[in-house]
């Protein structure tokens, strides 16, 4: 079992950078692919960024492509999103998600865990 912990979020003016970080609990972290999904009020939760476990493939949603960065340091059992440019459209409540498989995926149903979300606004 993986307990998730997101941090990082708040309110940033249109341009600002903000850097996310979800640290999990346990020893197996590295066994999982990692997730940022994000919710805006009366929206459905979609996919941000995915990183796999070994860290060399990531993938990002084309509307944040360029402009957000995940990383990961199994070291530390930690998952970061670096989020530059920010819009007012990244206003958001921002998951962390974790995925017992070799490679991250899209759909929020591929997800085994999730943690509780952190709010990140960004005002114009």
């Amino acid at each position: 079992q993986v307990q998730l912990v997101e941090s990082g979020g708040g309110l940033v003016q249109a341009g600002g950078s903000l850097r996310l970080s979800c640290a999990a609990s346990g020893r197996t972290f590295g066994r999982y692919s990692m997730g940022w999904f994000r919710q805006a009020p009366g929206k459905e939760r979609q996919f941000v960024a995915g990183i796999n476990r070994s860290t060399d493939y990531t993938y990002y949603a084309d509307s944040v492509k360029g402009r957000f960065t995940i990383s990961r340091d199994n070291a530390k059992n930690t998952v970061y999103l670096q989020m530059n440019v920010l819009k007012p459209e990244d206003t958001a409540v921002y998951y962390c998600a974790a995925r017992q498989h070799w490679i991250p995926g899209t759909d929020s149903r591929l997800y085994d865990y999730w943690g509780q979300g952190t709010q990140v606004t960004v005002s114009s």
